[in-house]
């Protein structure tokens, strides 16, 4: 058993010592269709990590010539195996611009587009790379509208929007818990959520953006002046509807109801 298991190991060794030699030999090579053909390889045994080595190496080799543009969708496609989005999405991009009627034009769009979607940020952070990504996936759509990527791509958008309409909320949520600090701040939380509604219609947080408007307004009515209070009140009312009708089912039923029931005391008095 123990004579096995050493002959085992001996072979692993050897598999891997012949694996590196033989990439330290084609690295070496000046013969740049040589260094394509090992890269095709590697790419098709999935070392992405050395198939990128090589073909970026040659891709300045190739320009021009017949195998430039495999080469440029194949180091793509290896940077997103490898997982990195950044470059991935900058080859693919790259790609397709160069070649739009390319063999891999429809496949490197979509990459392009998902490598940005998937270096999409933390919502807390800055979502330039999220608008990037949207654009990117939108651009696919017009140019592949019966692609039968499309059904992938839009998911991918409707997630990325909804990113950016929760990094709004946050926004508007940050400014109705500011209040009267510094200014009316109740009024900049409507006009972030109204803002956040129009660009973003079918957001899953739809709800909670008509929400917070209730309760903006219903916070600026009661901290009107008493001259102002009963258009204000009537204007939440107005507001109270909309929502109860749109969300007959909603978790803030209550809490819109009891607002209805202070603004209308308001108005009736």
């Amino acid at each position: 058993m123990k004579k096995y298991l050493t002959i085992c190991i001996l072979a692993m060794s050897f598999g891997l010592l012949s694996s590196c030699g033989e990439y330290q030999r084609v690295l070496k090579t000046h013969d740049a269709s040589m260094k394509f053909e090992y890269a095709k390889k590697w790419y098709e045994e999935g070392k992405y990590s050395q198939a990128a080595s090589v073909l970026s190496e040659i891709l300045s080799t190739f320009r021009g010539k017949e195998r430039a543009e495999e080469t440029l969708y194949l180091l793509g496609m290896c940077n997103f195996y490898n997982k990195d989005y950044p470059t991935a999405g900058t080859y693919l991009h790259t790609y397709y611009t160069r070649y739009p009627k390319g063999k891999y034009a429809e496949e490197s769009h979509f990459y392009a587009g998902k490598s940005y979607y998937l270096d999409s940020p933390d919502v807390q952070l800055d979502q330039s790379e999220t608008i990037q990504a949207i654009e990117e996936l939108t651009s696919f759509l017009e140019y592949y509208p019966q692609s039968e990527l499309v059904g992938d791509v839009q998911k991918m958008i409707f997630e990325l929007q909804d990113k950016l309409a929760l990094k709004q909320l946050q926004n508007a949520q940050l400014y109705y818990n500011l209040g009267t600090y510094m200014g009316n701040n109740f009024q900049s939380a409507i006009i972030v959520s109204q803002n956040a509604l129009k660009n973003y219609p079918y957001s899953i947080y739809k709800e909670q953006f008509d929400m917070l408007i209730l309760k903006s307004r219903f916070k600026e009515a009661e901290l009107s002046v008493a001259e102002k209070q009963p258009e204000r009140y009537r204007q939440v009312i107005d507001n109270y509807y909309s929502f109860i009708n749109t969300y007959p089912e909603s978790k803030f039923t209550a809490e819109a109801n009891n607002i209805f029931k202070i603004a209308s005391k308001h108005v009736n008095d």
